[in-house]
Protein backbone atom coordinates (compact mmCIF):
# COMPACT_ATOMS: atom_id res chain seq x y z
CA UNK A 1 0.00 0.00 0.00
CA UNK A 2 1.30 3.74 -0.73
CA UNK A 3 -0.40 6.35 0.39
CA UNK A 4 -2.99 6.83 -1.84
CA UNK A 5 -3.11 3.52 -3.87
CA UNK A 6 -4.31 0.23 -1.33
CA UNK A 7 -3.46 -3.44 -3.26
CA UNK A 8 -4.80 -6.35 -0.72
CA UNK A 9 -3.51 -9.55 -2.47
CA UNK A 10 -5.49 -12.53 -1.66
CA UNK A 11 -5.35 -16.26 -3.44
CA UNK A 12 -8.96 -16.59 -4.50
CA UNK A 13 -9.84 -16.12 -8.65
CA UNK A 14 -11.55 -12.54 -7.96
CA UNK A 15 -10.01 -9.33 -7.87
CA UNK A 16 -12.72 -6.22 -6.50
CA UNK A 17 -11.65 -2.58 -7.98
CA UNK A 18 -13.12 0.68 -5.83
CA UNK A 19 -11.90 3.12 -8.38
CA UNK A 20 -14.46 5.79 -6.89
CA UNK A 21 -14.32 5.59 -3.10
CA UNK A 22 -11.72 7.90 -2.50
CA UNK A 23 -11.98 11.79 -1.29
CA UNK A 24 -7.98 12.84 -1.60
CA UNK A 25 -7.57 16.07 -4.03
CA UNK A 26 -4.04 15.84 -3.62
CA UNK A 27 -1.63 18.84 -4.65
CA UNK A 28 -4.62 20.40 -6.47
CA UNK A 29 -7.25 20.62 -3.63
CA UNK A 30 -7.06 24.65 -4.15
CA UNK A 31 -7.59 24.46 -8.04
CA UNK A 32 -11.79 23.53 -7.04
CA UNK A 33 -14.14 26.03 -7.03
CA UNK A 34 -15.40 23.88 -3.73
CA UNK A 35 -13.64 20.41 -2.23
CA UNK A 36 -17.41 19.86 -0.94
CA UNK A 37 -18.36 19.75 -4.73
CA UNK A 38 -15.09 18.01 -5.55
CA UNK A 39 -15.86 14.89 -3.54
CA UNK A 40 -19.72 14.61 -3.71
CA UNK A 41 -20.05 12.69 -6.23
CA UNK A 42 -17.64 9.64 -4.55
CA UNK A 43 -19.15 6.40 -4.37
CA UNK A 44 -19.39 6.79 -0.68
CA UNK A 45 -18.77 3.82 1.64
CA UNK A 46 -18.72 0.97 -1.05
CA UNK A 47 -14.71 0.13 -0.05
CA UNK A 48 -16.75 -0.42 3.70
CA UNK A 49 -19.98 -2.05 2.19
CA UNK A 50 -17.91 -4.84 0.31
CA UNK A 51 -15.28 -5.29 3.37
CA UNK A 52 -16.03 -9.09 3.45
CA UNK A 53 -14.59 -9.60 0.32
CA UNK A 54 -11.27 -10.38 1.99
CA UNK A 55 -12.80 -12.86 3.96
CA UNK A 56 -13.76 -15.10 0.82
CA UNK A 57 -10.05 -14.69 -0.17
CA UNK A 58 -10.14 -11.72 -3.52
CA UNK A 59 -8.25 -9.08 -3.90
CA UNK A 60 -9.14 -5.83 -3.66
CA UNK A 61 -7.16 -2.36 -5.22
CA UNK A 62 -8.37 0.96 -4.34
CA UNK A 63 -7.46 4.18 -5.20
CA UNK A 64 -7.69 6.89 -2.23
CA UNK A 65 -7.95 10.02 -5.12
CA UNK A 66 -11.19 11.50 -5.46
CA UNK A 67 -12.65 10.96 -9.07
CA UNK A 68 -12.61 14.48 -9.65
CA UNK A 69 -9.00 14.98 -9.48
CA UNK A 70 -8.71 12.06 -12.20
CA UNK A 71 -11.35 9.33 -12.78
CA UNK A 72 -9.56 6.08 -13.10
CA UNK A 73 -12.68 4.34 -14.99
CA UNK A 74 -12.52 6.39 -17.77
CA UNK A 75 -10.81 5.95 -21.03
CA UNK A 76 -7.61 7.65 -20.70
CA UNK A 77 -7.52 8.83 -24.84
CA UNK A 78 -10.74 11.08 -23.49
CA UNK A 79 -13.41 9.31 -25.72
CA UNK A 80 -16.69 9.20 -24.33
CA UNK A 81 -17.58 5.48 -22.79
CA UNK A 82 -21.40 6.90 -24.03
CA UNK A 83 -21.54 8.94 -26.78
CA UNK A 84 -24.15 11.27 -27.06
CA UNK A 85 -25.28 11.14 -23.12
CA UNK A 86 -24.24 13.14 -20.32
CA UNK A 87 -21.42 12.11 -18.76
CA UNK A 88 -17.70 13.26 -16.92
CA UNK A 89 -14.34 13.67 -18.19
CA UNK A 90 -11.57 12.02 -17.26
CA UNK A 91 -10.64 14.64 -15.55
CA UNK A 92 -13.92 15.91 -14.23
CA UNK A 93 -14.90 19.27 -14.85
CA UNK A 94 -18.85 19.68 -14.16
CA UNK A 95 -20.42 17.47 -11.26
CA UNK A 96 -23.04 14.86 -12.18
CA UNK A 97 -25.58 17.99 -11.77
CA UNK A 98 -23.71 19.88 -14.14
CA UNK A 99 -21.63 22.25 -11.82
CA UNK A 100 -18.54 23.54 -12.57
CA UNK A 101 -16.12 21.78 -10.82
CA UNK A 102 -13.40 24.81 -11.55
CA UNK A 103 -13.47 28.51 -11.57
CA UNK A 104 -12.08 28.59 -15.32
CA UNK A 105 -11.75 26.45 -18.62
CA UNK A 106 -10.10 22.96 -15.69
CA UNK A 107 -7.05 21.69 -16.17
CA UNK A 108 -5.10 21.31 -19.74
CA UNK A 109 -3.59 19.06 -21.30
CA UNK A 110 -0.09 19.11 -19.94
CA UNK A 111 -2.38 18.88 -16.30
CA UNK A 112 -4.16 16.19 -17.52
CA UNK A 113 -1.55 14.59 -18.22
CA UNK A 114 0.76 14.47 -15.11
CA UNK A 115 -2.21 13.62 -12.98
CA UNK A 116 -2.55 10.45 -15.51
CA UNK A 117 1.41 9.40 -14.52
CA UNK A 118 0.69 10.09 -10.92
CA UNK A 119 -2.48 8.23 -9.98
CA UNK A 120 -4.19 6.66 -13.42
CA UNK A 121 -1.18 4.29 -14.79
CA UNK A 122 0.09 3.30 -11.52
CA UNK A 123 -3.96 2.51 -10.21
CA UNK A 124 -4.07 0.38 -13.58
CA UNK A 125 -0.61 -1.05 -13.62
CA UNK A 126 -1.57 -2.81 -9.92
CA UNK A 127 -5.22 -3.89 -11.14
CA UNK A 128 -2.77 -5.83 -14.32
CA UNK A 129 -0.14 -6.83 -11.95
CA UNK A 130 -2.98 -8.58 -9.88
CA UNK A 131 -4.98 -9.91 -12.58
CA UNK A 132 -2.20 -11.18 -14.02
CA UNK A 133 -0.81 -13.08 -10.91
CA UNK A 134 -4.11 -14.36 -10.55
CA UNK A 135 -4.48 -15.81 -13.99
CA UNK A 136 -1.27 -17.73 -13.62
CA UNK A 137 -2.26 -19.26 -10.66
CA UNK A 138 -6.01 -20.26 -11.95
CA UNK A 139 -6.40 -19.81 -15.35
CA UNK A 140 -9.84 -17.90 -15.29
CA UNK A 141 -10.12 -15.00 -12.70
CA UNK A 142 -13.62 -12.64 -12.25
CA UNK A 143 -13.10 -8.87 -12.22
CA UNK A 144 -15.38 -7.25 -10.23
CA UNK A 145 -15.68 -3.53 -10.32
CA UNK A 146 -17.82 -1.86 -7.84
CA UNK A 147 -19.67 1.18 -7.67
CA UNK A 148 -22.64 2.99 -6.65
CA UNK A 149 -24.87 6.48 -7.32
CA UNK A 150 -27.37 8.26 -6.05
CA UNK A 151 -30.92 7.07 -7.03
CA UNK A 152 -32.03 10.12 -8.62
CA UNK A 153 -29.58 12.33 -10.57
CA UNK A 154 -32.33 13.43 -13.58
CA UNK A 155 -29.07 14.95 -15.90
CA UNK A 156 -27.77 11.11 -16.25
CA UNK A 157 -30.83 9.24 -16.08
CA UNK A 158 -34.68 9.38 -15.83
CA UNK A 159 -35.97 8.38 -12.70
CA UNK A 160 -35.34 6.28 -10.43
CA UNK A 161 -31.70 3.79 -10.82
CA UNK A 162 -32.95 0.11 -9.99
CA UNK A 163 -30.94 -1.23 -7.10
CA UNK A 164 -28.79 -3.52 -9.17
CA UNK A 165 -27.30 -2.00 -12.25
CA UNK A 166 -25.13 -4.87 -14.22
CA UNK A 167 -22.85 -3.86 -16.74
CA UNK A 168 -20.76 -6.05 -19.06
CA UNK A 169 -20.76 -3.77 -22.64
CA UNK A 170 -23.64 -5.48 -23.81
CA UNK A 171 -22.29 -9.26 -22.24
CA UNK A 172 -18.89 -8.62 -24.60
CA UNK A 173 -16.92 -8.78 -20.96
CA UNK A 174 -17.58 -12.08 -19.40
CA UNK A 175 -18.98 -15.50 -19.87
CA UNK A 176 -23.07 -15.35 -20.21
CA UNK A 177 -23.16 -17.81 -17.19
CA UNK A 178 -21.37 -15.19 -15.30
CA UNK A 179 -23.74 -12.46 -16.00
CA UNK A 180 -26.82 -14.87 -15.40
CA UNK A 181 -25.89 -15.73 -12.42
CA UNK A 182 -25.52 -12.14 -11.13
CA UNK A 183 -28.47 -11.45 -12.78
CA UNK A 184 -30.51 -14.56 -10.93
CA UNK A 185 -29.34 -13.47 -7.74
CA UNK A 186 -30.28 -9.81 -8.13
CA UNK A 187 -34.12 -10.63 -9.37
CA UNK A 188 -34.30 -13.43 -6.17
CA UNK A 189 -33.76 -10.14 -3.88
CA UNK A 190 -37.04 -8.58 -5.29
CA UNK A 191 -35.33 -5.58 -6.00
CA UNK A 192 -35.44 -3.94 -9.16
CA UNK A 193 -32.22 -4.85 -10.96
CA UNK A 194 -30.98 -4.15 -14.65
CA UNK A 195 -28.64 -5.56 -16.90
CA UNK A 196 -26.43 -3.22 -19.24
CA UNK A 197 -29.27 -0.27 -18.71
CA UNK A 198 -28.02 3.39 -18.38
CA UNK A 199 -24.87 1.82 -17.05
CA UNK A 200 -23.29 -0.86 -18.77
CA UNK A 201 -19.20 -0.82 -17.68
CA UNK A 202 -16.71 1.86 -17.24
CA UNK A 203 -13.20 1.82 -18.89
CA UNK A 204 -11.80 -0.88 -16.40
CA UNK A 205 -14.73 -3.22 -17.36
CA UNK A 206 -14.44 -2.84 -21.33
CA UNK A 207 -10.51 -2.72 -21.26
CA UNK A 208 -9.82 -5.64 -19.00
CA UNK A 209 -13.14 -8.21 -19.47
CA UNK A 210 -11.75 -10.84 -21.88
CA UNK A 211 -13.27 -13.84 -21.36
CA UNK A 212 -10.66 -15.91 -24.53
CA UNK A 213 -7.71 -14.23 -22.06
CA UNK A 214 -9.80 -15.97 -18.63
CA UNK A 215 -10.58 -12.54 -17.55
CA UNK A 216 -14.59 -11.82 -16.90
CA UNK A 217 -15.47 -8.28 -15.93
CA UNK A 218 -18.71 -7.16 -14.91
CA UNK A 219 -19.26 -3.93 -12.92
CA UNK A 220 -21.98 -2.99 -10.30
CA UNK A 221 -23.39 -0.33 -9.90
CA UNK A 222 -25.63 0.21 -6.57
CA UNK A 223 -27.86 2.85 -6.00
CA UNK A 224 -27.11 4.55 -2.83
CA UNK A 225 -30.57 3.93 -1.29
CA UNK A 226 -29.70 0.23 -0.93
CA UNK A 227 -27.14 1.91 2.10
CA UNK A 228 -27.93 5.05 3.52
CA UNK A 229 -30.48 7.65 3.76
CA UNK A 230 -30.23 9.93 0.37
CA UNK A 231 -31.89 13.32 1.35
CA UNK A 232 -33.66 15.16 -0.82
CA UNK A 233 -31.18 18.01 -1.88
CA UNK A 234 -27.68 17.86 -1.05
CA UNK A 235 -25.94 20.25 1.08
CA UNK A 236 -22.36 20.30 3.05
CA UNK A 237 -24.75 19.52 6.47
CA UNK A 238 -25.96 16.22 4.66
CA UNK A 239 -23.93 15.03 2.81
CA UNK A 240 -22.06 12.62 2.47
CA UNK A 241 -24.75 10.47 4.47
CA UNK A 242 -23.33 8.31 6.65
CA UNK A 243 -23.48 4.58 6.13
CA UNK A 244 -27.19 2.83 7.64
CA UNK A 245 -26.60 -0.59 9.19
CA UNK A 246 -30.21 -0.68 8.96
CA UNK A 247 -30.24 -0.51 5.47
CA UNK A 248 -26.83 -2.26 4.58
CA UNK A 249 -27.79 -5.21 6.58
CA UNK A 250 -30.25 -6.01 3.77
CA UNK A 251 -28.35 -5.51 0.92
CA UNK A 252 -24.72 -6.82 1.73
CA UNK A 253 -26.30 -10.69 2.32
CA UNK A 254 -26.95 -10.02 -1.82
CA UNK A 255 -23.76 -8.79 -2.31
CA UNK A 256 -22.05 -11.79 -0.31
CA UNK A 257 -23.69 -14.03 -2.70
CA UNK A 258 -23.16 -12.12 -5.78
CA UNK A 259 -19.28 -12.29 -4.77
CA UNK A 260 -19.90 -15.84 -4.16
CA UNK A 261 -21.40 -16.84 -7.75
CA UNK A 262 -18.77 -14.75 -9.27
CA UNK A 263 -15.81 -17.39 -7.09
CA UNK A 264 -18.22 -20.28 -7.96
CA UNK A 265 -17.84 -19.27 -11.74
CA UNK A 266 -14.35 -19.05 -11.60
CA UNK A 267 -13.92 -22.47 -10.05
CA UNK A 268 -15.86 -24.27 -12.23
Amino acid sequence: MTGWLEVHRGEAPLVVAFPHTGSDLADVDGAFVSPWLARRDGDWWVDELYAFARDLGASTVRTRISRSVIDVNRDPSGASLYPGQATTELCPTTTFDGEALYPGAGPDETEIARRRALWFDPYHAALEDELARLIAIHGKVVLYDAHSIRSRIPRLFEGELPQFNIGTNGSATCAPALETAIAAICAASGQRHVVNGRFKGGWTTRHYGDPQRGVHAVQMELAMRGYLDEPTSLAPTNWPAPLSPVRAATLTPILHEVLEACLAFARD
